[in-house]
């Protein structure tokens, strides 16, 4: 363009102002009845104007200017020589602006948004499940071999493996968004090499090669149930622990003997490992991506510090209740839906807010909801099975605040304050040091605290959710 734009009544103004209309709807059109010569020196005809204005009521209220009024009555096909005639005044824009006093403002409200983040129950459910249904392979084989005398071997496998699931998993979701064959080919290598490392952290307590073996069977299993959650195959995960289920639910009236108490679980490790070969043989069928940037290792050493702050935790927790461990490790379900329903209420506070401290208000707000939900569900377990409910809760705010964190990218806040408490609460219990039995819950208490504020003060600004 080589100059400005005219706004001026008579110039070109009237076709660009013509495109602000969405799209057509029908109008009501003008009355032919009227006449069309009106006598000289009258004023506007205010009822063939009021008429008009009836008419294009509905299109007219909407409008913020006159503008958009007349560039309505040009989509009407209403000319020069009828606005003067039919309607008494020297120009459209006149017009316009008389039939925009006349129309009293209506603004109709937008329609209802789609959440995105609704949540899939099922499936949150399902993965909440998956968490503890390996544990019953331990029910099946313990009149096999001394399970106790073993503990510390599969609790160390334990631990290193889900540390290292946890960074694995954060690695392989920055590499899906490459494509399914880059972050297949992450899972492959990166699984082996996780097995591989519990496996060698178990050998330091073992005394025997039966607890080792137990321990890389261990081992596998996690690092290939690992990759089927992180591509989105529970199902098939939960097909391939069928057998174990089976065996498990059937002792109450049946005596398997020792060929199927071991061979049950034996046969849901194979079915989980080839499920996990056929997938990730799957995805790396697919394209290659050669411009893909590999990220940087660095990025999840702060999801593997939390992963074993998380397991080393959840241990101590274990060794004064047990029962309350698996109710915890059910609840993971339940608490990822949580998730999704602090980013969906998020965004719909967002919607609703005008400032930025009332954005913060309804956020804190919104996570003290999902926060109390999380542990009201799991106060009935705690006292069923007859625990103290202090330690349990405090864990789980302290999991489910620094998950959320995560969820944002924020991995650096609650890996730091996690690992410091599961440190501190190590130096003091393993070696039964006092005061024992008020360390676990006092740095609980002091992490839940603090990972609660990070998250009201990252969380309550508008650009997270945007």
């Amino acid at each position: 363009m080589s100059g400005p734009l005219s706004l001026e009544p008579g110039g070109v103004e009237a076709d660009t102002l013509a495109l602000r209309l969405a799209a057509p709807r029908p109008r009501r059109a003008p009355d032919d009845a009227m006449p069309a010569k009106r006598l000289p020196g009258r004023g506007p005809e205010e009822e063939a104007v009021s008429t008009l204005a009836a008419g294009l009521a509905d299109s007219i209220a909407p409008a913020v200017h006159p503008y958009e009024v007349a560039a309505l009555l040009e989509a009407e096909g209403l000319s020069a020589s009828m606005i003067k005639e039919r309607y008494g005044h020297p120009n459209l824009f006149s017009l316009a602006t008389a039939l925009y006093e006349r129309v009293p403002r209506t603004y109709p409200e937008p329609p209802p948004a789609t959440d995105l983040w609704r949540p899939d129950t099922l499936r949150c459910l399902l993965r909440g499940a998956l968490f503890a249904l390996p544990a019953l392979a331990y029910l099946l084989t313990a009149p096999l071999w001394p399970l106790v005398r073993h503990a510390p071997v599969l609790i160390v496998a334990g631990i290193a493996s889900w540390a290292w699931g946890q960074a694995l998993g954060h690695r392989a979701h920055l590499r899906l968004v490459a494509g399914r064959r880059e972050a297949s080919g992450t899972l492959v290598s990166g699984s082996l090499l996780g097995a591989a490392v519990a496996t060698s952290f178990a050998v330091l307590p073992a005394d025997s090669a039966l607890a080792v073996g137990a321990a890389a069977a261990q081992s596998l299993y996690l690092a290939a149930a690992s990759v089927l959650l992180v591509l989105a195959r529970e199902r098939l995960l939960l097909a391939a622990l069928s057998p174990l289920i089976a065996g498990a639910v059937a002792l109450p009236w049946w005596e398997p003997g020792p060929q199927l108490r071991a061979g049950l679980p034996l046969l849901a490790l194979l079915a989980t490992l080839l499920a996990a070969c056929l997938v990730l043989r799957a995805g790396r069928s697919g394209p290659a991506v050669s411009d893909a940037a590999r990220p940087r290792l660095l990025a999840s050493l702060p999801y593997g510090l939390f992963g074993l702050a998380a397991a080393v935790l959840v241990m101590l927790e274990g060794r004064r209740q047990p029962y309350m461990v698996i109710a915890l490790t059910l609840s993971m379900g339940p608490a990822e839906w949580l998730l999704y329903r602090y980013r969906g209420w998020s965004v719909a506070a967002l919607r609703a807010s005008a400032t930025p401290v009332g954005f913060m208000l309804r956020s804190a707000a919104v996570l003290g909801l999902c926060l109390s939900a999380y542990l009201l569900l799991l106060l009935p377990a705690a006292l069923l099975t007859g625990s103290d409910p202090a330690t349990p809760l405090l864990l789980a705010a302290v999991l489910w605040t620094a998950l959320l964190l995560q969820a944002f990218g924020v991995s650096w806040p609650p890996a730091v304050l996690c690992f410091a408490a599961a440190g501190a609460a190590a130096a003091v219990t393993l070696p039964e040091l006092p005061p024992q039995p008020a360390v676990l819950p006092a740095a609980c208490a002091v992490t839940a605290v603090c990972l609660t504020a990070c998250a009201i003060h990252r969380l309550g600004r508008p650009s997270p959710h945007a």
